[in-house]
């Protein structure tokens, strides 16, 4: 396994980790739990969301998500999300409608063909001004956050929230703009559908 996948994605996470949340003790207990279905971070992930600010509009997701075989190769994906929620709309008797909240994310995929960095050795500096294996994306999603049905608090959660997110990378983004002719923008953004669940 290649040695990136234990030091970048640990730091990137350390990082976020330490800059918006003081209270050390609180690092270990998420505020939800988030399960997703494609959105380029795997096939299938999983992981934890933390509230941030005072007024909790921001999330902090930390997922592992995997791709089996069969859907184009076995991978594991790490990935650290920062997303923020400008507009609320309250629905009575149900919740509250996130209905667009920018975003930005990190993943990084670990496979034993995939490099941090292209070879110096292989190809001239700066040819490839990209990473295999980390990638930055650009998200925005929309949520629906249901907290005022019975079936809510009988489940013991505070809250449970279906959310769609369209994001692209760096790469996608390059290329459509340097072959608008032959690339269409479902090449570019791709769809992530997920569940949260606030404990």
């Amino acid at each position: 396994m290649n040695a990136y996948f234990i030091k970048i994605p640990s730091l990137i996470i350390l990082f976020l980790l330490n800059g918006l949340r003081s209270n050390a003790q609180q690092f270990l207990v998420p505020d939800e739990l988030i399960l997703q279905h494609a959105g380029s971070i795997g096939y299938l992930s999983a992981g934890a969301g933390y509230k941030l600010f005072k007024n909790e509009r921001g999330n902090l997701d930390l997922l592992y998500g995997y791709v089996p075989a069969s859907k184009g190769g076995e991978l594991h994906i790490i990935t650290a999300k920062f997303a923020y929620k400008p507009f609320v709309i309250k629905v009575n008797k149900l919740g509250t409608i996130y209905p667009f909240n920018p975003g930005f994310f990190l993943s990084y995929t670990a496979h034993k063909d995939l490099q941090f960095k292209f070879s110096k050795d292989n190809w001239p500096k700066g040819y490839y001004y990209w990473s295999e294996a980390l990638r930055p994306h650009l998200s925005f999603s929309n949520e629906i956050e249901f907290s005022e049905p019975k079936f809510i608090k009988a489940a013991g959660l505070k809250s449970l929230s279906l959310y769609s997110e369209f994001n692209s990378n760096e790469w996608y983004l390059v290329n459509f703009f340097q072959n608008v002719p032959e690339v269409s923008i479902k090449d570019v953004f791709k769809l992530g559908i997920g569940l949260r669940m606030r404990f």
